[in-house]
């Protein structure tokens, strides 16, 4: 019977760890999503980062992504021998306990001329 408590409070433990985390990975998702949906945008490799920054944020209101959690300012252009990734990185502190917080680093690149993402 001990064992069995134990098992189930261990269990527990990582169900509550997941229940907090999961938002901050839903959210991260959206982002991905919208990121991706950048590159069906028609002359997307000639905007300025100030236009793809309109764009992300239009979408990322439809994506349920808050821009407290993602600021727009994360979000940067990467030109590299002539063709443009588009490049998020960013953190989130979720408090788990007490004074114990969750830190969940997202780091995103879309590469806007070719579709492919890594």
């Amino acid at each position: 019977m001990i064992g069995f408590v134990m098992v189930l409070g261990v269990l527990g433990f990582f169900a509550y760890a997941a229940m907090k985390l999961w938002p901050a990975y839903s959210e991260y998702f959206g982002v991905v999503k919208s990121m991706k949906s950048m590159q069906e945008v028609s002359g997307v490799e000639q905007m300025s980062i100030e236009q793809l920054r309109d764009h992300i944020d239009a979408m990322f209101s439809i994506q349920y992504v808050d821009e407290q959690n993602v600021p727009l300012s994360s979000l940067t252009l990467v030109t590299a021998n002539g063709e443009h990734s588009l490049h998020i990185a960013y953190d989130r502190d979720i408090p788990f306990m007490y004074n114990i917080d969750l830190l969940v680093h997202f780091d995103h690149t879309v590469d806007l001329a070719h579709g492919a993402t890594y």
